[in-house]
């Protein structure tokens, strides 16, 4: 008698069903895994072997043979300890095996039977919808992450026991159902917040463009100017994704096992700030079994690198790709893997390596050939793909001390929403959600603008040699600032404020 168990692995962000055949035959004592199994699939049959015999069923002592059909996908990941002991369980006949058909089983085995939580849930149980299984089993620990997946059945277990008296009637499973997303899961109050900010007016501005339009932006400016302070401050201001794209969030958190028990649906957009010591590999992702790095941790939302320059030049070349078509694929000899990063770059770094170029209370102490060599090791492609330039001046003193009433981080986030909103009608149907991911063809039919505008703009490009990438960017950010006005086209003050904010452009020329 042959068993059969649906299961799924997870390839890039995506699941893939597999079908889990046990066969038990008479002869010598042997447990045999073939399709594809990789250490940590090959392993399970330890922990599957203790987990029958501490659960107080006898295991069998013949020839087991299992099969990860199909065979040429290759398996990874300790979540097949689960569908493995249910299927050698069902040839025992101690479960029915006819009961299996319409439920997808994941999950790890400990030693004593106990269900452990795995990674990747949440695609698997995207899978289970689309190929129509009905129900899903997964570790007790995992319920409230599939619960986000709509229209299927998620049960939860905590030990194999529990399993067995499920399909044998005798209990039922933990149901964990689906919260609304739009009246549960609120975020949670920030504790950062950009009142607390004082003075830099301009600053505040120029990352309130950014987010409302998903820009790239850099800060320039000494050490303490609040560079910082403000970009932890952004996330504030960022607006609520919508359920799709917090969906697709967390189905990368949940690949890279960074989703906890209590936590399902990601309602805050990521912020990720990794250390300048971080290498390509994970910054960008990789690995032998290809998992997602930084720009797809901080996808539909923040990644702040602080001391830019002192990043690894091939490191942050690498971001190049991701920022210009909002995917990474990672390839290997035989196959390759594709994570989606389209994230909001927000990079800080100092004028020069002392740091006090240009501050009027400190004197800087670089020649001219390290302060070039210091701005060199971000590369002029890089920068062209970066929207907004913002130079980050020192706060005087007794603009610290004042109690001037500053903008909180609501009314900030309100203006953005209303920004977004126009942005979110005006691309109903595409796969774009901002303006900073308009194309070409996006950019002349969106960000049309006056002859005033274009002399202007014009005039610009040929002093600064600006390239045509820096061209479009402008126009995208215009046309953002335009939203926030509230005005239907760009003209001649949205294209003046967003040419102020290339201010690396005008000094490299």
């Amino acid at each position: 008698m042959i068993a059969r168990v649906p299961t799924a692995t997870v390839y890039g962000i995506d699941g893939i069903k597999i079908d889990v055949e046990v066969d038990i035959t008479y002869g010598l004592p042997q447990f045999n895994m073939v399709g594809l199994p990789e250490t940590s699939v090959k392993e399970s049959k330890e922990r599957v072997r203790s987990a029958i015999k501490n659960a107080g069923f006898e295991f069998p002592g013949d020839r087991i043979t299992i099969n990860l059909a199909p065979a040429d996908v290759r398996k990874e990941g300790s979540s097949f300890d689960l569908p493995i002991a249910v299927g050698i369980l069902a040839v025992m006949k101690v479960i029915n095996s006819e009961s299996l058909r319409d439920h997808l089983i994941a999950g790890e085995l400990s030693l004593d039977g106990r269900v452990k939580p795995v990674r990747g849930i949440l695609p698997m149980a995207m899978l289970a919808r689309e190929e129509r299984i009905g129900t899903i089993i997964v570790p007790a620990g995992n319920g409230k992450e599939a619960s986000i997946v709509r229209n299927i059945t998620v049960l939860g277990a905590e030990h194999l026991l529990e399993i067995f008296h499920y399909f044998k009637g005798d209990a039922e499973l933990k149901r964990f159902e689906a919260d609304d997303y739009e009246v549960c899961g609120l975020p949670d109050a920030d504790d950062l917040d950009f009142s607390d900010i004082r003075g830099q007016a301009q600053a505040k501005r120029a990352l309130e463009i950014a987010a409302a339009g998903a820009h790239n932006i850099i800060m320039v400016g000494s050490p303490g100017s609040g560079k910082t302070m403000l970009a932890k401050r952004l996330p504030s201001i960022l607006p609520r994704p919508g359920y799709a794209e917090a969906v697709e969030t967390t189905k990368i958190h949940s690949i890279a096992g960074l989703l906890g028990p209590d936590r399902a649906l990601m309602t805050k957009r990521p912020f990720r700030s990794p250390h300048h010591s971080i290498s390509d590999a994970g910054l960008i992702g990789g690995g032998t079994v290809p998992r997602p790095g930084e720009v797809s941790l901080a996808h539909n939302g923040v990644l702040f690198l602080d001391e830019f320059p002192e990043f690894q030049r091939h490191v942050i070349d690498s971001l190049r790709q991701p920022i210009e078509d909002g995917d990474v694929t990672i390839s290997r000899v035989n196959h390759a893997v594709n994570f989606p990063a389209r994230f909001m770059l927000v990079a800080a770094m100092n004028p020069c390596p002392c740091g006090y170029l240009g501050d009027p209370k400190h004197a800087c102490s670089c020649g001219a050939a390290q302060i070039y060599k210091y701005r060199s090791r971000i590369s002029g492609p890089l920068l062209d793909r970066i929207d907004i330039h913002i130079e980050v001046s020192p706060v005087d003193i007794r603009e610290l001390a004042s109690d001037r009433h500053e903008d909180p981080s609501r009314v900030i986030k309100e203006r953005i929403a209303k920004a977004r909103d126009i942005q979110r009608k005006r691309f109903a149907g595409g796969k774009i959600h901002a303006n900073a991911q308009m194309p070409v063809r996006d950019i002349r039919k969106y960000c049309d603008h006056d002859a005033a505008a274009e002399k202007m703009l014009v005039a610009a490009m040929e002093k600064w040699a600006l390239s045509p990438r820096a061209y479009h960017r402008v126009l995208k950010v215009a046309r953002t600032i335009s939203d926030l006005d509230g005005h239907d086209n760009v003209n001649e003050a949205h294209i003046a404020e967003a040419l102020r904010y290339r201010v690396l452009d005008k000094k490299l020329t």
